[in-house]
């Protein structure tokens, strides 16, 4: 292993992404590959010996392509996955070369002021209290930890306990109330937290997947510690609840206000769709995803919470062997990792890139784009709209003639799209009934994307 041979894997590396990005709008959009053919290929013997890093990027690419999905071009409407804007592709290569662990300060002064400084950029943007405190996370699944962590201390320290220290033996019982429709990211975290999935309480919703206040007051009359989950963006509709109703009743009862706003949370920094957060600051702490609509690379979640106490008693770590500096922030105070990539560097460089107007931009893109979409679907033949988009999400159904099993020809629909290559869909149940899910998230999505996609789902429809 050579510092020449470090620069032509790097070099094999860049030729490959050049020609990958340059083909994203020719390649079919989901994988060409099945399972077996890519064990085959990926499952060589391993070798004795060394072999050279760039022929191991140059097999690595050829052995893997056709398990590739398109996801990071803008006919992919899967899920809700974003692309990479350029900025944030370049740091993040950046930051697998710089090699920091960005645990404390002392490991990378860099990495941690560009947390700092980035953190503080999103909390503006969102329109979250700039008191709150903030972690940099995997995904919005690790940021419902942080901030049900930070919850499980305050509201057993209600209690005289100091859950990191005495565990929840003994302690009384965290009632989580959620959606009937809450993502599943929310009880993964009650199960990693020891609250437990049996503590989840579903509150009815309307149609459109938003908790019907009277539920949610009904189950506040209990006393039980609570922590009440709120949506900002329904995983299937993108609906909003209504935060400046439902936060202060909570509050009254003295229950903990989450937000799960993976990705309507980016609502707030639109002007035009402001709105749909109103009341949203009020809450206790709140969880988000930017490797969905800011488009950075994956591994980039945040968390905030209102109260920096709750946070960092119940994350921070001291050992004699660690560097504290009095007057900087060290990232494991409030990161449920140790040792850690610096993922804030993409997230900076994302911010930097796209500017206020940029961010503001790509959310109303991705908006009118998901209405256009819809729009060209309205009048075809056999297809319902079941739910029009609020931000960027929709779904629709596929439907027969009589007699004809209408889940089925939805389900058959979404693989008949995805497997001519053109454009790439997510199925899901929404009442009882197979959908097609239509999510737009990604800054690379043209008008002709969305043709190409319109065109691609009249055939498989017909």
């Amino acid at each position: 292993m050579t510092q020449d041979g470090t620069f032509a894997a790097l070099e094999r590396a860049w030729h490959h992404a050049r020609i990958y990005l340059e083909s994203l709008e020719r390649r079919p959009v989901g994988a060409t590959g099945s399972r077996s053919a890519l064990r085959e290929s990926l499952g060589r013997p391993l070798s004795d010996g060394r072999t050279e890093a760039a022929q191991v990027i140059d097999e690595l690419v050829a052995d893997a392509t056709r398990g590739i999905l398109g996801s990071a071009g803008g006919r992919f409407f899967g899920w809700v996955i974003g692309g990479s804007v350029p900025a944030a592709i370049a740091a993040d290569w950046l930051t697998s070369v710089w090699d920091q662990n960005a645990a404390l300060y002392a490991c990378s002064p860099a990495a941690a002021v560009v947390e700092e400084i980035a953190g503080a950029w999103l909390k503006d943007i969102l329109g979250l209290p700039a008191r709150a405190s903030f972690a940099f996370v995997t995904g919005c699944q690790m940021a419902h930890v942080t901030c049900l962590a930070a919850a499980r201390h305050a509201l057993l320290q209600k209690d005289g306990r100091v859950v990191e220290d005495e565990g929840l033996s003994g302690a009384p019982a965290i009632r989580i109330l959620a959606s009937e429709h809450g993502h599943g990211s929310v009880a993964r975290a009650a199960t990693l937290l020891g609250l437990g999935r049996n503590n989840i309480v579903r509150l009815a919703t309307d149609p459109l997947g938003r908790i019907e206040p009277v539920a949610l007051a009904a189950q506040l009359q209990d006393s039980r510690p609570t922590i009440v989950v709120l949506q900002a963006g329904d995983i299937a509709t993108g609906a909003f609840d209504d935060f400046a109703t439902l936060i202060p009743l909570a509050k009254a009862r003295g229950a903990w206000v989450h937000i799960d706003g993976a990705f309507g949370l980016w609502a707030a920094a639109s002007p035009a769709r402001r709105h749909l957060t109103h009341g949203v600051a009020a809450a206790d702490s709140w969880a988000t995803d930017g490797h969905k609509w800011l488009n950075v690379p994956f591994d980039s979640g945040y968390a905030f919470v209102a109260d920096p106490a709750a946070h960092s008693a119940a994350l921070s770590h001291r050992a004699a062997y660690l560097t504290h500096d009095a007057d900087a922030r060290d990232q494991i105070d409030w990161n449920p990792d140790w040792s850690r990539r610096a993922r804030g560097f993409a997230t900076y460089a994302a911010l930097r890139e796209l500017g206020r107007s940029g961010i503001a931009e790509l959310v109303d893109r991705c908006c009118a784009q998901t209405s256009a979409l819809i729009d060209g679907l309205r009048n075809l033949r056999g297809v319902e709209i079941v739910s029009e988009p609020i931000i960027n999400q929709a779904l629709v159904r596929f439907c027969g003639a009589g007699g004809t099993d209408d889940d089925t020809r939805t389900d058959a629909a979404i693989a008949a799209v995805n497997a001519g290559g053109e454009a790439f869909f997510s199925g899901s149940t929404w009442h009882g009934r197979r959908v097609m899910r239509i999510s737009v998230c990604n800054w690379r999505t043209s008008d002709t994307d969305i043709e190409r996609a319109i065109v691609a789902i009249t055939k498989a429809s017909a």
